[in-house]
């Protein structure tokens, strides 16, 4: 009897402890779900804005930069004869030293004719900035990845009173069943200075795996890139798909910037790091296209590009197409990378619809 009661006593014991690693197990779980689900609302994809493409963007050329002329020459002319001061009759065998005249410089009568450019502030002078309210460019894309490949990509904008978005979509393979998509998105807001963007996100998709994701969020202060490392906020920060868009409002507003062999610094705050991205100016040069000749100007990063690192984006701006990319080559590392070619001339919206499903 007591042996029973000994195993009665050591099973409810048992069936308590249980109990208790249960509920103990439960309340983690519990919490742990409320934290994922947390999470999960932030992770999600931006709501994406959508907008109705109605012409196709007019090929201009754009305005001529104001240069500073040279100075007028000016003209050496001869001062009229002095004449010799009177002086005693030398010796015979000293030379008599006659002093050179010294030249005046006086201004040339016709230089009053010659036209002066005056230099002027290149922002000044520029048009004022209208920001559209929906572009989009499509490109054809090729590239290697483990051997060559093929897919399509577009660059789109779009915005919503000082609202923004930009997005960057590449997509591997057949349309209907891609063997890789990328989706980098920016959005923020519009700024006298340009676009001050507030979060960037990438998402990427491969077959028979989940989708990996990663969030960079840009505070007012600081930065949380996608490992939860915090930097410091720099003035004119901007994220992998925003630069292309803010390129375009500064050659558009300082044309002068655009000059071969000029420097281009953008403070880039990418998933796992924030750094100034240098890029060269090149000489002017052609891109041949479907629909006709461009020229551009590349533009090309310093950034040597490494496994496991963040993207370097080379640029062909086209000033004709409102400084446009209409080429861009996205490096990995040094031997993975993506070529998108314009497709057709650039579209233009009519403005933003409801949102659209994630």
């Amino acid at each position: 009897m007591a042996a029973r009661l000994t195993r009665l006593r050591r099973g409810a014991a048992l069936g308590a402890l249980v109990g208790a690693v249960a509920l103990v197990h439960g309340c983690i779980v519990r919490e742990v779900g409320q934290q994922l689900s947390g999470l999960d609302a932030r992770s999600d994809m931006p709501e994406r804005m959508k907008a109705v493409y109605v012409r196709s963007m007019e090929r201009v050329d754009p305005v001529p930069v104001a240069k500073a002329a040279p100075a007028p020459r000016r003209k050496r002319v001869p001062a009229p004869a002095v004449p010799e001061p009177e002086a005693p009759e030398p010796a015979a065998s000293a030379p008599v030293p006659v002093p050179e005249p010294e030249p005046v410089l006086e201004p040339v009568a016709e230089a009053a004719s010659v036209p002066v450019v005056v230099p002027v502030d290149v922002a000044a002078s520029a048009p004022p900035f209208e920001w559209p309210l929906a572009t989009r460019v499509t490109f054809d894309l090729t590239g290697n990845y483990r051997g060559p490949i093929h897919g399509d990509a577009q660059v789109e904008w779009v915005r919503q009173d000082d609202a923004y978005q930009v997005h960057l979509d590449v997509s591997v393979g057949p349309s209907l069943a891609p063997f890789m998509s990328r989706r980098m998105t920016s959005q923020g807001r519009i700024t006298p200075d340009g676009l001050r963007p507030e979060r960037y996100d990438q998402e990427t998709k491969l077959p028979f795996s989940n989708p990996t994701r990663a969030i960079v969020l840009l505070e007012d202060q600081q930065i949380q890139l996608a490992n939860g490392q915090r930097r410091e906020r720099w003035p004119g920060v901007q994220d992998t798909a925003s630069q292309f868009v803010q390129l375009a409002f500064q050659f558009t507003t300082q044309p002068a910037l655009l000059t071969p062999g000029a420097v281009i610094t953008v403070p880039l705050a990418m998933p796992r790091s924030v750094t100034p991205m240098l890029y060269d100016v090149s000489e002017p040069e052609t891109l041949w296209t479907s629909f006709g000749e461009i020229p551009v100007y590349r533009l090309k990063p310093r950034l040597v590009p490494r496994a496991g690192g963040d993207l370097a984006v080379e640029m062909w701006i086209a000033p004709q197409y409102r400084y446009l990319p209409i080429r861009l080559k996205i490096h990995q590392d040094a031997e993975t990378y993506v070529d998108l070619m314009i497709r057709k001339p650039p579209e233009l919206g009519g403005g933003p619809e409801a949102p659209a499903s994630r």
